[in-house]
């Protein structure tokens, strides 16, 4: 396939690269940035998309983020493909603030409480929560009893505070990311549409000048005795 990496990666190289990529957070930073300034879209339709990606990093939806990002650019009219690259916003780096705004937002407008520092507890309620999933899964074809506990306590002080409190952070981050990369993007473009058109004015005088050249020889020799019979 054209597309298909030639070195094989193993699943600990991928994940390794999932919290550092190769070549550092710095490199990836650029390089998402150089994709999304190439896009063929206008400037506003990609700020849209980049907002619309940096929402879904405020979601719960780990894993999910690009459908929640593709979902997104579609009803704002943005281009999906900035959208995807805006979720770039959301990694290891930055889930953890993130997290914990969203939790901290989330329990604040419920009404309910949330204990900052509370780790090992946040930890414990996603250890349960897989734990029941896996038992659930393994009940459907063993006679194990089926405890959804864990899953309900994780959906309870975890999972909905996550997603409500995420919707204002989320909102307020796209915005500010769209405005601080709408300039950027038109700037990006213009500079580059002025140099193409300064190119393709340069391409167009050389080979105006080459055919401007000279007439032929035996052109001239032929003006020369047309004049002579005259």
């Amino acid at each position: 396939m054209v597309f298909k990496r030639r070195d094989r990666r193993s699943p600990v190289q991928v994940a390794s690269e999932l919290v550092y990529p190769r070549g550092g957070w710095t490199r990836a930073f650029h390089y998402v940035k150089h994709r999304v300034r190439r896009l063929p879209d206008s400037p506003d339709r990609i700020a849209r998309g980049i907002g619309a990606g940096v929402f879904a990093s405020f979601t719960p939806f780990y894993g999910l983020h690009f459908l929640v990002a593709a979902i997104g650019a579609r009803l704002i009219k943005g281009n999906i493909l900035a959208a995807l690259s805006g979720t770039f916003f959301g990694n290891p780096l930055t889930y953890v603030p993130i997290g914990v705004i969203c939790l901290q937002t989330g329990h604040f407008l419920l009404g309910t409480e949330y204990e900052e520092g509370d780790t090992q507890g946040l930890m414990g309620k996603f250890a349960d929560a897989i734990g029941d999933l896996k038992n659930n899964l393994l009940a459907l074809f063993t006679d194990r009893v089926a405890d959804w506990h864990g899953l309900g306590q994780f959906y309870d002080d975890v999972f909905y505070p996550y997603m409500i409190g995420g919707i204002i952070p989320g909102i307020v981050a796209g915005i500010i990311c769209y405005y601080l990369s709408l300039p950027l993007i038109l700037t990006y473009q213009l500079r580059r549409r002025a140099k193409i058109k300064a190119k393709f004015e340069e391409i167009k005088r050389l080979a105006g000048e080459t055919t401007a050249g000279p007439a032929p020889r035996s052109l001239r020799s032929g003006r020369k005795s047309a004049k002579g019979t005259e």
